[in-house]
């Protein structure tokens, strides 16, 4: 099934800039990371015209750390520093014991919170069928949504040409709101009496790949539209407010019961600053560049121990409307669709071969404005 690759990473950025002393402090991380898979449509006996060519699933390697929401105090870093980062007391505390274990300290000169990434593991089952949805939601800074759209699609690797001749039977949860859309070579009467992708000709074979070129079949892609903000999977309320010479500014995030969220990463943009902001106030991680004038808040899990949270800073004085647009991103295993392969159908008779099954929920484009 999945190909899981353990690693426990402390890093510790010691950079000094060539300007004169400018230096960054990395966050320590303890990470468990699935690999990236991309499939693509391979395009072989399907026509790239279906609107199908082309589909592409990037799973993002995703980091879980210990469970539980622990407030803690973080303040600016002294003046004169580049990239400033900041960590939980939690995630200092559950370093310092894996120091106390032995643990190998890595130094890494390019720390980026909450993007790790691995290479991809080639799949090892004969067949693998990946499904994934794309976020592209744009929501009021003073609440509403303005577009909430999700697009999802299923498609198909096999490994041996032996295995070609089959059909695959899904589920999906019944909402009414999707529609699905087969591709142009399936056979649609079975699909819908049936739930069973099959192509029209049953003596053709899907199209087969080796294990390196990751190459897949679209089967089936569908949408979602919704104006119903109860459906958005993360919902970012951020209130700035200027008190003499400091604007204060409170971030706050609620996460939907149904989806464990994997490396949140909230971009909040700033005014220009001659230093890092003072976070007071923090769940989770936070990494300021300066180049770039953001402020990135990162969550590596969001569960039912932590479905809210919040994060306050302090700038000086500035207009609201600097903060936005907030950019977020993350990842989830769970599907708005909750589609499921529970079969595979070897038209040649014989036993079932054996099949993973891969999910994947992921922000293409994801604001509030």
């Amino acid at each position: 099934m999945y190909s899981i690759n353990f690693c426990r990473v402390l890093q510790i950025d010691k950079n000094r800039s060539d300007k004169g002393g400018f230096m960054s402090m990395g966050s320590g991380r303890i990470e468990t990371s699935f690999s990236e898979l991309s499939i693509s449509s391979s395009g072989s006996g399907f026509g790239s015209g279906s609107g199908f060519g082309g589909i592409t699933t990037d799973l993002d390697a995703f980091s879980t750390k210990p469970k539980g929401r622990q407030p803690s105090a973080a303040t600016a870093p002294p003046k004169g520093f580049g990239m400033q980062l900041g960590k939980s007391q939690k995630t200092n505390q559950f370093l310092e014991s894996l120091k106390a274990e032995g643990e190998l300290i890595v130094e890494d000169l390019q720390p980026k919170v909450g993007q790790s990434r691995v290479a991809a593991a080639p799949p090892t089952d004969p067949i693998t069928l990946t499904a994934e949805e794309k976020l592209d939601v744009t929501l009021k800074r003073d609440g509403g949504i303005s577009n909430f759209d999700v697009q999802g699609t299923l498609s198909l690797q096999i490994l041996n040409q032996e295995d070609g001749l089959i059909q695959v039977q899904i589920e999906t949860g019944g909402n009414p709101g999707i529609l699905f859309k087969t591709h142009p070579n399936m056979n649609k009467e079975l699909f819908s009496n049936e739930n069973i992708l099959g192509l029209k000709d049953p003596n053709r074979p899907f199209p087969t790949g080796p294990a390196g070129d990751a190459a897949g079949v679209g089967l089936l892609k569908w949408r979602m539209q919704s104006a119903d903000e109860s459906m958005v999977p993360l919902s970012i309320n951020c209130w700035p407010s200027v008190s003499g010479n400091e604007t204060y500014v409170s971030i706050e995030y609620e996460a939907l019961a149904m989806f464990d969220l994997r490396n949140v990463v909230i971009s909040v943009p700033l005014p220009a600053l001659r230093e890092a902001p003072n976070v007071r106030q923090i769940d989770g991680e936070w990494r300021y560049d300066p180049r770039n004038s953001i402020l990135e808040w990162s969550i590596l899990l969001i569960d039912n121990s932590n479905r809210s949270g919040s994060m306050e800073f302090v700038v000086p004085p500035a207009d609201s409307s600097v903060f936005f647009p907030i950019s977020v991103r993350f990842s989830a295993t769970s599907l708005y669709s909750d589609l499921k392969v529970v079969n595979i159908i070897p038209l040649r008779g014989g036993a079932t071969p054996k099949f993973s099954q891969r999910t994947n929920l992921s922000t293409e484009n994801y604001q509030v404005v």
